[in-house]
């Protein structure tokens, strides 16, 4: 896997909720920073939208910068909004629901 860091990232001050925008009944990602070691995302959620039940190799902090989801790890609904976050560790199930349209940021670290 490649170094790679956004265009025009670098070194700047970032207003995350800015990078990103809704689109109507889609999920839209904006990859901030990836490496071997794992990744930062911005995701924008439009209501309703999700992404289901999966898992990862990789411990991950998923952090609501917007509105409010609900986040499904090994069975157990966790209900976050702004501002608030969950770790998931590696090779646990977890699923994410819009409640409301909504905006997270994903960093992901490989153990």
């Amino acid at each position: 896997m490649e170094n790679k860091i956004s265009k025009n990232l670098s070194g700047q001050t970032i207003s995350l909720s800015n990078l990103i925008d809704y689109q109507t009944g889609s999920v839209v990602s904006r990859e901030i920073l990836k490496k071997a070691s794992g990744g930062i995302t911005l995701f924008a959620f439009d209501e309703g939208e999700g992404l289901s039940e999966h898992t990862a190799p990789f411990d991950a902090a998923l952090h609501i910068l917007e509105g409010e989801a609900e986040i499904k790890l090994s069975g157990k609904s966790n209900n976050l909004k702004m501002g608030e976050m969950i770790i998931m560790p590696a090779g646990e199930p977890h699923s994410v629901k819009a409640l409301g349209k909504f905006k997270m940021l994903l960093t992901m670290i490989k153990s």
